[in-house]
């Protein structure tokens, strides 16, 4: 890499930057991704492992926002049908709390501002007599119910990232850009990894760092005249209970405070509570989730359970920070805009600073598509827009159908346990073949981990995934951390998965 010239080089590889990596790279230009940490060891790990529309949005009246994320909501089911799954929300009635009419009226406006193929229409709901009730007080006795999906948002970067290098953009990970400076027809970059320092040259720089986009910006201060980058960090945090029972469903719950929080059926054994919104002042790196937070997670999820929860059920718990657009002095986190931004400095290669605020999981790619489309005036020739019709790696299944392709696969492979099976099939797709390569029995698939894992599946993320730690294995390329029942059991499966990496 020492010397070489790029014509966009990213800082950042959450979902932005690995989004915009592979659109970038798939219209023609040269690209490299350069990444402090693991990929997606960000905000990017930290959401509610969802891809939707945002229906309370509707209230802030962001209506561009909300058909922009409903219409990419499709193209997701479409692009990674292993990774990306329908989703049923219950919306119980709280008589206090927003009127039934009022939420019907919300919830035809979002099943209609985008089209819908692969997603159901919301309806009223009695929950004396559905399923989905027997998990919340008998004091609910109606609702609505609606339609999301779920998403793994780790791997959902990975496979960002896998689909750039295999366009031809270079992924650096455990590297950090720690000096910019202005040239005369691109930016002459430096970067340290373990190794030392090397340079390269960018015609333009991508700065998707995230809440520390100020500190990307401020690499080039000086000489650059940046454009100011102004933040409003807010933390959210989530609990993870062991599975809620009869919760098979998610909940969306009307809180006191007037926010909502989500109750998320999480990793099969699971449930995830959250969120919370709490303004940062510090590090981002230094973001936790509080005995406060875990406090005003289960108090929410009490008012609607019908089995109520201690901080004793909690087994994890995650904060992670929103980089999001600064609103008004003394604006509530939970109204600032999650739409996204672009700040460009620079009107000519060697110049141009392009940094993305705010942003949503499920806008990635809607978000690269602007970004290209900025910096088309400076790459005369560009081909155009792709990226939704091109699946994501593991994505190319017939149909889009994931549980007819599971029942291949499991005739195919009908020696490897259905757990582990269910756990490849949803973290690769397409590729569990890849993944198996050669095994014909359990044994061939050498040392076993909860969640599914396998020694063979690990050699395969690292050489193909970037994935170095047992971190980086256990709880970004799959959630295997989180099937160990106690922080000794985890601490033992990192020293094992150490000793092979």
């Amino acid at each position: 890499m020492q010397g070489g010239v790029f014509d966009l080089l990213i800082v950042g590889g959450g979902i932005n930057g690995a989004g915009i990596a592979a659109d970038a790279a798939g219209r023609g230009l040269s690209v490299c991704l350069i990444e402090m940490d693991d990929l997606a060891s960000g905000t990017s790990q930290w959401s509610s492992k969802l891809i939707h529309g945002g229906l309370r949005y509707l209230e802030q009246y962001e209506f561009r926002l909300v058909r922009e994320a409903l219409a990419e909501r499709e193209i997701m089911l479409a692009r990674a049908p292993h990774l990306v799954r329908p989703l049923r929300f219950i919306m119980p009635g709280a008589p206090e709390m927003r009127s039934s009419l009022r939420i019907r009226a919300g919830l035809l406006l979002y099943d209609h501002l985008a089209r819908r193929r692969r997603i159901p229409k919301s309806r009223a709901v009695d929950l004396a007599l559905e399923p989905a009730g027997r998990a919340l007080g008998p004091q609910f006795r109606s609702g609505f119910a609606y339609w999301d999906c779920s998403v793994d948002d780790a791997r959902l970067v990975v496979l960002n990232a896998r689909l750039a290098a295999s366009l031809g953009a270079l992924i650096r990970t455990r590297t950090k850009v720690v000096h910019l400076e202005r040239g005369e027809e691109a930016w002459l970059v430096t970067i340290q990894d373990a190794a030392g320092r090397e340079t390269c040259r960018a015609r333009a720089v991508m700065n998707a760092g995230g809440p520390w986009a100020g500190s990307v910006a401020g690499l080039a201060r000086g000489n650059a005249h940046p454009a100011a980058i102004t933040l409003s960090l807010v933390k959210g945090s989530h609990i993870v209970v062991p599975r809620i029972a009869d919760a098979n469903d998610a909940y969306l719950l009307q809180n006191s405070d007037g926010r909502a929080v989500f109750i998320l059926p999480f990793e099969g054994d699971f449930t995830l509570i959250g969120t919370t919104d709490v303004p940062v002042t510090g590090s981002p790196s230094d973001a936790v989730c509080t005995t406060e937070e875990e406090d005003y997670l289960i108090a929410a999820a009490n008012r609607f359970l019908a089995q109520p929860l201690t901080r004793g059920d909690i087994v994890w718990r995650f904060a992670g920070v929103r980089p999001l657009q600064a609103g008004e002095t003394g604006m509530k986190p939970s109204a600032l805009s999650r739409d996204y931004q672009l700040v460009q400095s620079g009107d000519r290669r060697g110049e141009i600073l392009l940094t993305v605020i705010g942003g949503k999981i499920t806008t990635y790619r809607a978000l690269a598509e602007s970004v290209i489309q900025r910096l088309r005036p400076y790459f005369p020739g560009l081909a155009p827009s792709w990226t939704a019709r091109r699946p994501l790696p593991g994505g190319d299944i017939p149909n889009e159908d994931f549980d007819l392709y599971l029942e291949g696969l499991a005739r195919l492979y009908a020696w490897l346990p259905e757990p582990m099976m269910q756990a490849l099939a949803r973290r690769h797709g397409t590729l569990v073949s890849a993944v198996v390569g050669d095994a014909r029995r359990l044994e061939d698939m050498g040392k076993l981990f909860a969640g599914g894992l396998s020694e063979r599946e690990v050699s395969y993320l690292v050489a193909n995934e970037w994935a170095i730690t047992p971190e980086d294995v256990l709880w970004r390329r799959s959630k295997a951390g989180l099937h160990y029942p106690t922080m000794d059991a985890r601490k033992q499966a990192a020293a094992s998965l150490a000793a092979i990496l």
